[in-house]
C-alpha cells in the first residue's frame, strides 16, 4: 500500500465529521439541582445549549471517559437499538457497578491517577525510586474495590513499607512520595498540595507568591509534616541498581537539634534565617510539635487534616469535572482560590458538600456528572453558544460539549477496540506493545514540577508515527481473521462493509458522500475490494473524527 493512495483516502475523506470546537432517587435529586445551576449561567449569559449529541456520539464518549476507550461494535448496537427512555442512566450504571467492566474501569482510572501522582515517566528511569507496576497495583485493587477518596488519600499521604510487587510488606501507596523526599521534601510537599488540595505553592519556597496570598513560611510549615519520613534504597549488586524502596518514618531532631519542636529553618529575602514547624493551610498547628515517632506522627496529622479540609472536597470535584467536560470551574484544575475563582462557584460547592455527604464515594460523584443534561449535549457549536469557547480565552459555561484530543492510553485502546483486536492473546506482550508504543508520545519538559505531556498536538512526528506505525500496519492486515479480512469476506452488501468499519472507529455510520468515496477508492484500486477497504480504514483511522472524544 502506497503513500499516495493513503493520501487520495484522506483527501476523499476530508469530509469526515471534525467538530466545530476543539437511577436512584438520590442521583436523580443531585443531578436535577447540577443542571438547574448550569441552567441558570445559560440565562445569565444569554446562551441556548446545543441540540442533545446522538446516540453514536454520547455512547462514544462515555466509553472513553469511563473505559478510557471507544464502544465496539456489539456494544453500539445494543444501545442504539435499546428504546427505553432510561437507556443512558441503565449503561452509566453498568459502566460504573457491573462485574463485566470492573476490571477496565479500574485499569483506566488506575492509569489515569498513576499519571497524575507519579508521571507518565514515572519508574521508567534508571535506578528509579519509584515502581510503577507498584503504584498502578495499588490504584487498581482501589479503584476495583471502589475505595472511598478520603481513605485513598490517607493511605498515600501515610504509607510505609516496600514499593514493589512481591516483597515482604509491600505497599505499592509508598510510590507516591517515594522519589518526592529529596531536597528537603519539597516535591512532597508541592505534589500534596496541588493535586489534593487545589493549590500550586510549589514557587513560594523562595518566597511570597507573587498572584495569591499563599506565604512562603506557609510552604515551609506543611513541609514540616514530611521530615520524619526517609526513602531507604534497596541495591540489586549484581545489576549495580536501585532494586526496590521501602518508605520508612524516623525521629526527626529538627534542623537546630532541638527534637521537642523539631523545627524546619527556610531563608528569606533578606537572608535572615527563620523556623517553621507544623501547621495545616488553615492555621491548624500540631499541639505537639516534638519530631519523636512515639510522641507524634506527623503524616498521619497531615493526612487527618487534608480530607477533614474544606479544600480536598473542592479539589476532587474540580478535577473529576474537568476530566469529563474537558474543563473545570477554574483553569488550571489545581490552582484554585481567591485570586483564581471558580467559573461556578455555587455548583462546585454543591457537589463538594454532596460527595461528603456520600462518604467520598468516588463513583457516585461520576454518576451524578454522566447523568447531567451537560454531558449529554452536542459538541456542535451554534449561534446562539458561540461565546461560549474556552479555548479562546472565554468562560466556560457548558452549553456544549467541549472537544479533546484522546490521551494516548486511549487512543491505544480504541484502535485496540476498533480493530477487534479485544487485547493480544499474551498479556505480558500486550503490555509491553502497549507501553513501548506510549513511550513514543511521551515529552518531557525538565521544569521544576517534573512535568510531561503525551497529547496528539498535530505535530509532523506524531502524524507519522501514526499513520504508519506497526500498531497501524497491523490493523490494515488482511490476514485470516483479521477485522478487514472478515468485514471484506463477508456477504453483506459494500455500503454495509463500510458501514461496519465507520460504526468500529466512529460509533456511526457512513454518509451517502462516504459511501460513494469508498466506491471511488475501490475503482483506483482496479475493482479489488479489500485493497479499497484498507485505503478507506486507514483514512477513518487517521481521521481527526477518530483521534478526538467529541
Amino acid at each position: 500500500m502506497t503513500i499516495q493512495t493513503h493520501l487520495a483516502a484522506m483527501i476523499l475523506f476530508g469530509f469526515l465529521y471534525i467538530p466545530n470546537a476543539l437511577a436512584a432517587p438520590g442521583t436523580a435529586t443531585v443531578t436535577e439541582h447540577v443542571d438547574s445551576l448550569v441552567r441558570q449561567q445559560w440565562q445569565d449569559y444569554e446562551v441556548k445549549p446545543s441540540r442533545p449529541a446522538t446516540d453514536g456520539e454520547w455512547i462514544r464518549r462515555v466509553y472513553l471517559d469511563v473505559l478510557g476507550r471507544i464502544p465496539s461494535v456489539s456494544e453500539y448496537k445494543a444501545f442504539t437499538r435499546n428504546n427505553k427512555p432510561d437507556k443512558k442512566s441503565q449503561l452509566i450504571d453498568a459502566l460504573l457497578y457491573d462485574d463485566r467492566h470492573t476490571t477496565e474501569f479500574a485499569r483506566n482510572w488506575s492509569t489515569i491517577w498513576t499519571n497524575l501522582l507519579i508521571g507518565r515517566g514515572g519508574g521508567t528511569e534508571r535506578n528509579s525510586l519509584i515502581n510503577r507496576e507498584g503504584m498502578r497495583k495499588y490504584l487498581r485493587d482501589a479503584f476495583a474495590r471502589n475505595q472511598s477518596y478520603d481513605q485513598m488519600v490517607v493511605n498515600l499521604l501515610t504509607a510505609e513499607g516496600t514499593n514493589k510487587p512481591g516483597l515482604a510488606n509491600f505497599n505499592g501507596a509508598t510510590n507516591f512520595l517515594s522519589m518526592k523526599l529529596a531536597d528537603d521534601a519539597t516535591q512532597a510537599t508541592a505534589d500534596t498540595s496541588r493535586i489534593f488540595l487545589g493549590k500550586q505553592v510549589q514557587c513560594t519556597q523562595c518566597h511570597d507568591h507573587p498572584f495569591n496570598d499563599w506565604k512562603q513560611n506557609q510552604f515551609w510549615e506543611l513541609n514540616s509534616f514530611f521530615r520524619q519520613t526517609v526513602s531507604l534504597r534497596r541495591y540489586d549488586d549484581a545489576m549495580e541498581m536501585v532494586s526496590y524502596v521501602e518508605l520508612a518514618n524516623q525521629d526527626f531532631a529538627g534542623e537546630g537539634n532541638t527534637p521537642d519542636e523539631a523545627e524546619v529553618y527556610f531563608e528569606v529575602r533578606d537572608a535572615t534565617m527563620k523556623a517553621a514547624y507544623p501547621v495545616f493551610i488553615d492555621g491548624q498547628e500540631l499541639e505537639n510539635k516534638s519530631g519523636r515517632l512515639e510522641e507524634v506522627n506527623r503524616r498521619i496529622e497531615l493526612a487527618k487534616m487534608v480530607v477533614e479540609s474544606e479544600e480536598m472536597p473542592h479539589a476532587i470535584v474540580n478535577r473529576m469535572w474537568a476530566h469529563f467536560f474537558s474543563q473545570g470551574f477554574t483553569t488550571p484544575v489545581d490552582d484554585m482560590g481567591p485570586h483564581n475563582p471558580p467559573t461556578h462557584p455555587e455548583l462546585l460547592d454543591f457537589l463538594a458538600q454532596q460527595f461528603t455527604t456520600e462518604s467520598y464515594d468516588l463513583r457516585q460523584l461520576m454518576k451524578w456528572i454522566l447523568n447531567s443534561e451537560a454531558y449529554s449535549l452536542s459538541s456542535r457549536m451554534s449561534k446562539e453558544n458561540s461565546i461560549d469557547d474556552p479555548s479562546k480565552g472565554e468562560r466556560p459555561l457548558f452549553s456544549h460539549y467541549y472537544v479533546r484530543q484522546m490521551r494516548a492510553e486511549e487512543l491505544f485502546d480504541s484502535l485496540i477496540t476498533a480493530t477487534a483486536a479485544d487485547r493480544l492473546e499474551d498479556k505480558s506482550k500486550y503490555e509491553k506493545t502497549r507501553r513501548d508504543w506510549l513511550q513514543q508520545f511521551v515529552i518531557a519538559f525538565g521544569d521544576d514540577e517534573g512535568s510531561e505531556s503525551s497529547t496528539f498536538n498535530g505535530t509532523i512526528t506524531q502524524a507519522l508515527v501514526l499513520f504508519n506505525g506497526d500498531l497501524t500496519k497491523t490493523a490494515l492486515s488482511d490476514k485470516p481473521n483479521s477485522l478487514l479480512h472478515r468485514v471484506s469476506n463477508s456477504s453483506v452488501s459494500f455500503d454495509e462493509k463500510v458501514n461496519h468499519l465507520f460504526v468500529s472507529a466512529l460509533s456511526r455510520n457512513a454518509t451517502k458522500k462516504e459511501k460513494q468515496a469508498a466506491k471511488q477508492l475501490v475503482r483506483w484500486r482496479g475493482g479489488k475490494t479489500m485493497e479499497g477497504l484498507q485505503d478507506l480504514w486507514w483514512a477513518v483511522l487517521n481521521s481527526n473524527e477518530f483521534i478526538l472524544n467529541h
